[in-house]
């Protein structure tokens, strides 16, 4: 009895599948390139186009941190007029 109550039991890949929805509904990957900043030229992969993309380096600590890191951070926002592949973020000056 068990079983057949897990076997009625659908998840949600289940329930897309039974929807109709596809791996082509989902977001695609796309090619992006991060302009200005610390990671000038370096290539990302996106999906959806996301307006923001932040980028972390660890900053190195002189004493003990009681298991702490730390962490600088990088705001990349996506150019809008550009749209095709690679997709371009550049450094946002505002950033933290």
């Amino acid at each position: 009895m068990g079983y057949e109550a897990r076997a009625h039991t659908t998840t949600p890949q289940d329930q897309r599948r039974a929807q109709g929805t596809s791996a082509a509904t989902e977001p695609e990957h796309e090619s992006a390139v991060l302009v200005g900043g610390p990671a000038d030229g370096t290539r990302i992969r996106v999906a959806g186009r996301p307006s923001v993309v932040q980028i972390t380096y660890p900053c190195e600590l002189d004493g003990p941190a009681g298991g702490a890191r730390a962490d600088a951070l990088f705001v990349y926002r996506r150019d809008p007029h550009v749209e095709n592949e690679p997709l371009r973020y550049g450094v946002d000056p505002a950033s933290p």
